[in-house]
């Protein structure tokens, strides 16, 4: 069984990007997998980011993103509170990631996984128990 694992938005974009198919292929394998196992998780700052992405970047209609949106509730959906916003900007501080990566870490710990699947951090970078994995490197 695959470990409990943070889908960043970078990842579930690259699952509707059909001008990268190796990595629109690898995105839809990782989701499938943590789909039938029950060990995906994603955030609600995560399905609001992938929203707005996929109708501006990838110009998919907004009734089908919203539908796909939907589908990725289907996860553990993980809502961030007031701890987790301080707790992300002392990660900011102390690490130098942006706010929302900062905000993205926090929230995979705060939801018991070990593994945060993104490519914009650093790959194999491990964050208070939080292994970042880049799937396409």
């Amino acid at each position: 069984m695959p470990a409990r694992s943070f889908f960043d938005t970078n990842v579930l974009l690259y699952a509707d990007d059909k001008a990268a198919p190796a990595k629109q292929s690898r995105a839809l394998a990782l989701v499938a997998e943590h789909r039938r196992a029950g060990t995906g998780v994603v955030s609600m700052q995560v399905l609001q980011e992938y929203f707005v992405s996929v109708t501006r970047k990838l110009r998919v209609d907004a009734a089908i993103a919203r539908r796909k949106v939907e589908l990725l509730a289907e996860f553990d959906v993980a809502a961030p509170e007031l701890a987790d916003i301080l707790a992300a900007i002392d990660l900011h501080r102390l690490h130098g990631f942006s706010f929302w990566d900062a905000l993205v870490i926090r929230t995979a710990k705060q939801s018991g996984c070990t593994v945060l699947f993104s490519e914009d951090m650093q790959d194999r970078r491990e964050i208070d128990g939080v292994r970042i994995v880049n799937p396409f490197g």
